[in-house]
Protein backbone atom coordinates (compact mmCIF):
# COMPACT_ATOMS: atom_id res chain seq x y z
CA UNK A 1 0.00 0.00 0.00
CA UNK A 2 2.93 2.35 0.61
CA UNK A 3 4.07 1.83 -2.99
CA UNK A 4 0.56 2.61 -4.25
CA UNK A 5 0.40 5.67 -2.02
CA UNK A 6 3.67 7.01 -3.39
CA UNK A 7 2.67 6.26 -6.99
CA UNK A 8 -0.61 8.11 -6.46
CA UNK A 9 1.31 11.00 -4.89
CA UNK A 10 3.16 11.45 -8.18
CA UNK A 11 -0.24 12.04 -9.82
CA UNK A 12 -0.97 14.68 -7.19
CA UNK A 13 2.17 16.54 -8.21
CA UNK A 14 1.33 16.23 -11.90
CA UNK A 15 -2.10 17.76 -11.28
CA UNK A 16 -0.66 20.65 -9.31
CA UNK A 17 2.11 21.34 -11.81
CA UNK A 18 -0.10 21.19 -14.89
CA UNK A 19 -3.40 22.61 -13.62
CA UNK A 20 -2.46 24.73 -10.61
CA UNK A 21 -4.96 22.74 -8.52
CA UNK A 22 -6.22 19.31 -7.65
CA UNK A 23 -3.56 18.53 -5.07
CA UNK A 24 -5.67 18.27 -1.93
CA UNK A 25 -8.64 16.84 -3.82
CA UNK A 26 -6.47 13.83 -4.66
CA UNK A 27 -4.20 13.73 -1.61
CA UNK A 28 -6.87 13.35 1.07
CA UNK A 29 -8.55 10.25 -0.49
CA UNK A 30 -5.11 8.75 -1.14
CA UNK A 31 -4.10 9.17 2.51
CA UNK A 32 -7.46 7.89 3.80
CA UNK A 33 -8.05 4.91 1.52
CA UNK A 34 -4.49 3.87 0.64
CA UNK A 35 -2.42 4.98 3.63
CA UNK A 36 -5.20 4.22 6.15
CA UNK A 37 -5.24 7.57 7.96
CA UNK A 38 -8.34 9.02 9.58
CA UNK A 39 -9.91 12.11 8.02
CA UNK A 40 -8.34 14.80 10.21
CA UNK A 41 -4.82 13.34 10.04
CA UNK A 42 -5.18 12.92 6.27
CA UNK A 43 -6.29 16.53 5.81
CA UNK A 44 -3.46 17.84 7.99
CA UNK A 45 -0.83 15.79 6.15
CA UNK A 46 -2.27 16.75 2.77
CA UNK A 47 -1.78 20.42 3.65
CA UNK A 48 1.93 19.81 4.21
CA UNK A 49 2.31 17.72 1.03
CA UNK A 50 0.41 20.20 -1.14
CA UNK A 51 2.11 23.22 0.43
CA UNK A 52 5.64 21.97 -0.25
CA UNK A 53 4.78 20.66 -3.72
CA UNK A 54 3.12 23.96 -4.66
CA UNK A 55 6.08 25.99 -3.42
CA UNK A 56 8.51 23.93 -5.50
CA UNK A 57 6.21 24.14 -8.52
CA UNK A 58 5.86 27.90 -8.15
CA UNK A 59 9.63 28.30 -8.48
CA UNK A 60 9.62 26.50 -11.84
CA UNK A 61 6.68 28.57 -13.10
CA UNK A 62 8.32 31.79 -11.87
CA UNK A 63 11.47 31.03 -13.85
CA UNK A 64 9.28 30.68 -16.94
CA UNK A 65 7.62 34.04 -16.22
CA UNK A 66 4.24 32.50 -15.34
CA UNK A 67 3.77 34.06 -11.87
CA UNK A 68 2.13 37.42 -11.13
CA UNK A 69 3.64 38.11 -7.72
CA UNK A 70 1.58 41.11 -6.63
CA UNK A 71 -1.71 39.36 -7.38
CA UNK A 72 -0.57 36.12 -5.80
CA UNK A 73 0.68 37.73 -2.60
CA UNK A 74 -2.48 39.83 -2.07
CA UNK A 75 -4.76 36.85 -2.67
CA UNK A 76 -2.48 34.53 -0.71
CA UNK A 77 -2.21 36.77 2.36
CA UNK A 78 -6.00 36.95 2.64
CA UNK A 79 -6.28 33.20 2.06
CA UNK A 80 -3.78 32.51 4.85
CA UNK A 81 -6.01 34.26 7.39
CA UNK A 82 -9.04 32.29 6.27
CA UNK A 83 -7.09 29.02 6.13
CA UNK A 84 -5.76 29.34 9.67
CA UNK A 85 -9.25 30.03 10.99
CA UNK A 86 -10.68 27.12 9.03
CA UNK A 87 -7.97 24.81 10.34
CA UNK A 88 -8.76 25.75 13.97
CA UNK A 89 -12.51 25.41 13.36
CA UNK A 90 -11.98 21.89 11.95
CA UNK A 91 -11.10 20.66 15.46
CA UNK A 92 -14.75 21.21 16.42
CA UNK A 93 -16.21 19.25 13.47
CA UNK A 94 -16.44 15.41 13.41
CA UNK A 95 -14.04 13.73 10.97
CA UNK A 96 -16.88 12.03 9.08
CA UNK A 97 -18.55 15.37 8.44
CA UNK A 98 -15.27 16.79 7.18
CA UNK A 99 -14.83 13.90 4.75
CA UNK A 100 -18.42 14.21 3.53
CA UNK A 101 -17.89 17.94 3.00
CA UNK A 102 -14.71 17.10 1.18
CA UNK A 103 -16.61 14.78 -1.18
CA UNK A 104 -19.17 17.49 -1.93
CA UNK A 105 -16.35 19.98 -2.59
CA UNK A 106 -14.73 17.50 -4.99
CA UNK A 107 -17.89 17.14 -7.08
CA UNK A 108 -18.70 20.87 -7.09
CA UNK A 109 -15.22 21.97 -8.12
CA UNK A 110 -14.96 19.21 -10.72
CA UNK A 111 -18.22 20.29 -12.36
CA UNK A 112 -16.93 23.87 -12.36
CA UNK A 113 -13.86 22.63 -14.25
CA UNK A 114 -15.87 20.69 -16.81
CA UNK A 115 -18.41 23.40 -17.61
CA UNK A 116 -17.46 25.95 -20.23
CA UNK A 117 -17.11 29.45 -18.73
CA UNK A 118 -19.97 31.80 -19.56
CA UNK A 119 -17.76 34.87 -19.31
CA UNK A 120 -15.57 35.27 -22.42
CA UNK A 121 -11.87 35.70 -21.80
CA UNK A 122 -12.00 38.96 -23.72
CA UNK A 123 -14.12 40.41 -20.91
CA UNK A 124 -11.45 39.93 -18.24
CA UNK A 125 -10.70 42.97 -16.11
CA UNK A 126 -8.06 44.09 -13.68
CA UNK A 127 -7.87 42.71 -10.16
CA UNK A 128 -9.98 44.50 -7.55
CA UNK A 129 -7.96 44.33 -4.34
CA UNK A 130 -10.99 44.36 -1.94
CA UNK A 131 -12.67 41.63 -3.98
CA UNK A 132 -9.43 39.62 -4.09
CA UNK A 133 -9.14 39.88 -0.30
CA UNK A 134 -12.74 38.72 0.18
CA UNK A 135 -12.29 35.83 -2.27
CA UNK A 136 -9.00 34.89 -0.62
CA UNK A 137 -10.52 34.70 2.86
CA UNK A 138 -13.40 32.50 1.64
CA UNK A 139 -11.17 30.16 -0.37
CA UNK A 140 -8.70 29.94 2.50
CA UNK A 141 -11.42 29.10 5.04
CA UNK A 142 -12.73 26.29 2.81
CA UNK A 143 -9.21 24.90 2.41
CA UNK A 144 -8.52 25.04 6.13
CA UNK A 145 -11.81 23.40 7.06
CA UNK A 146 -11.99 20.50 4.60
CA UNK A 147 -8.54 20.53 3.00
CA UNK A 148 -9.95 21.13 -0.48
CA UNK A 149 -11.07 23.77 -2.91
CA UNK A 150 -7.68 25.40 -3.30
CA UNK A 151 -6.49 25.59 -6.87
CA UNK A 152 -9.85 24.83 -8.44
CA UNK A 153 -11.25 27.95 -6.79
CA UNK A 154 -8.10 30.08 -7.02
CA UNK A 155 -7.44 29.57 -10.74
CA UNK A 156 -10.93 30.64 -11.93
CA UNK A 157 -10.78 33.62 -9.56
CA UNK A 158 -7.42 34.71 -10.95
CA UNK A 159 -8.63 34.34 -14.54
CA UNK A 160 -12.04 36.00 -14.18
CA UNK A 161 -11.33 38.49 -11.39
CA UNK A 162 -7.64 39.14 -11.86
CA UNK A 163 -7.60 39.13 -15.66
CA UNK A 164 -4.68 36.67 -15.85
CA UNK A 165 -4.02 34.35 -18.79
CA UNK A 166 -4.63 30.69 -17.89
CA UNK A 167 -0.95 29.75 -17.87
CA UNK A 168 -0.08 32.68 -15.58
CA UNK A 169 -3.06 31.87 -13.34
CA UNK A 170 -1.75 28.31 -12.90
CA UNK A 171 1.68 29.53 -11.79
CA UNK A 172 0.27 32.27 -9.56
CA UNK A 173 -2.20 29.88 -7.95
CA UNK A 174 0.69 27.72 -6.75
CA UNK A 175 2.00 30.70 -4.75
CA UNK A 176 -1.44 31.17 -3.19
CA UNK A 177 -1.87 27.44 -2.49
CA UNK A 178 1.52 27.18 -0.77
CA UNK A 179 0.80 30.19 1.45
CA UNK A 180 -2.64 29.10 2.61
CA UNK A 181 -1.74 25.42 2.92
CA UNK A 182 0.97 26.23 5.47
CA UNK A 183 -1.40 28.59 7.30
CA UNK A 184 -4.10 25.91 7.49
CA UNK A 185 -1.48 23.37 8.59
CA UNK A 186 -0.55 25.66 11.49
CA UNK A 187 -4.20 25.61 12.54
CA UNK A 188 -4.34 21.80 12.41
CA UNK A 189 -1.05 21.22 14.24
CA UNK A 190 -2.60 22.69 17.38
CA UNK A 191 -4.73 19.54 17.71
CA UNK A 192 -3.35 16.93 15.26
CA UNK A 193 -0.02 15.08 15.12
CA UNK A 194 1.55 14.12 11.78
CA UNK A 195 3.56 11.01 10.85
CA UNK A 196 6.47 12.99 9.40
CA UNK A 197 8.25 10.00 7.86
CA UNK A 198 5.18 9.20 5.76
CA UNK A 199 4.57 12.88 5.06
CA UNK A 200 8.11 13.39 3.74
CA UNK A 201 7.95 10.27 1.55
CA UNK A 202 4.61 11.30 0.02
CA UNK A 203 5.86 14.87 -0.44
CA UNK A 204 9.00 13.71 -2.27
CA UNK A 205 6.86 11.68 -4.69
CA UNK A 206 4.48 14.60 -5.21
CA UNK A 207 7.36 17.02 -5.88
CA UNK A 208 8.63 14.65 -8.56
CA UNK A 209 5.18 14.66 -10.13
CA UNK A 210 5.06 18.44 -9.87
CA UNK A 211 8.23 18.75 -11.94
CA UNK A 212 6.68 16.52 -14.59
CA UNK A 213 3.37 18.38 -14.49
CA UNK A 214 5.10 21.73 -14.88
CA UNK A 215 6.50 20.55 -18.19
CA UNK A 216 2.97 19.83 -19.42
CA UNK A 217 1.84 23.38 -18.71
CA UNK A 218 1.44 25.19 -22.01
CA UNK A 219 2.04 22.04 -24.11
CA UNK A 220 -1.14 20.01 -23.66
CA UNK A 221 -4.39 21.86 -24.56
CA UNK A 222 -5.76 23.30 -21.33
CA UNK A 223 -9.35 22.41 -22.22
CA UNK A 224 -8.45 18.74 -22.63
CA UNK A 225 -6.53 18.61 -19.34
CA UNK A 226 -9.22 20.45 -17.42
CA UNK A 227 -12.15 18.36 -18.60
CA UNK A 228 -10.39 15.00 -18.37
CA UNK A 229 -9.22 15.68 -14.86
CA UNK A 230 -12.62 17.08 -13.93
CA UNK A 231 -14.44 13.86 -14.80
CA UNK A 232 -11.86 11.88 -12.87
CA UNK A 233 -12.44 14.02 -9.78
CA UNK A 234 -16.23 13.59 -10.13
CA UNK A 235 -15.76 9.82 -9.93
CA UNK A 236 -13.51 10.13 -6.87
CA UNK A 237 -15.91 12.53 -5.16
CA UNK A 238 -18.82 10.14 -5.61
CA UNK A 239 -16.66 7.34 -4.19
CA UNK A 240 -15.79 9.40 -1.10
CA UNK A 241 -19.44 10.35 -0.54
CA UNK A 242 -20.53 6.71 -0.92
CA UNK A 243 -18.10 5.74 1.84
CA UNK A 244 -19.64 8.30 4.21
CA UNK A 245 -23.34 7.83 3.42
CA UNK A 246 -25.43 4.88 4.63
CA UNK A 247 -26.38 2.39 1.87
CA UNK A 248 -29.98 3.65 1.91
CA UNK A 249 -28.73 6.96 0.48
CA UNK A 250 -26.71 5.41 -2.36
CA UNK A 251 -29.61 5.48 -4.91
CA UNK A 252 -30.03 9.20 -4.20
CA UNK A 253 -26.30 9.72 -4.77
CA UNK A 254 -26.37 7.78 -8.04
CA UNK A 255 -29.46 9.60 -9.34
CA UNK A 256 -28.05 12.99 -8.32
CA UNK A 257 -24.72 12.27 -10.02
CA UNK A 258 -26.40 11.01 -13.19
CA UNK A 259 -28.58 14.12 -13.30
CA UNK A 260 -25.58 16.39 -12.87
CA UNK A 261 -23.64 14.60 -15.61
CA UNK A 262 -26.64 14.83 -17.94
CA UNK A 263 -27.04 18.55 -17.24
CA UNK A 264 -23.38 19.19 -18.03
CA UNK A 265 -23.59 17.10 -21.21
CA UNK A 266 -26.68 18.97 -22.41
CA UNK A 267 -25.01 22.31 -21.73
CA UNK A 268 -22.05 21.29 -23.88
CA UNK A 269 -24.28 20.60 -26.92
CA UNK A 270 -24.41 23.78 -29.05
CA UNK A 271 -27.85 25.14 -29.74
CA UNK A 272 -29.13 24.58 -33.28
CA UNK A 273 -30.23 27.53 -35.33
Amino acid sequence: MLALTLAAAVLVGVALGALGGGGSILTVPILVYLAGLDAKHAIAMSLFVVGVTSAVGAVAHARAGRVRWRTGLVFGAAAMAGAYGGGRLAALVPGGWLLAGFGVMMVVTAIAMIREPRTPLAARHQLSVPLAVAEGVVVGAVTGLVGAGGGFLVVPALVLLGGLPMTVAVGTSLVVIAMKSFAALAGYLATVDIDWSLALAVTAAAVLGGVLGGRFAGRVPDRLLRKGFGWFVVAMGVFVLAQQLPPAWWPVLVIGTAGTVAAVAVRRVPARR
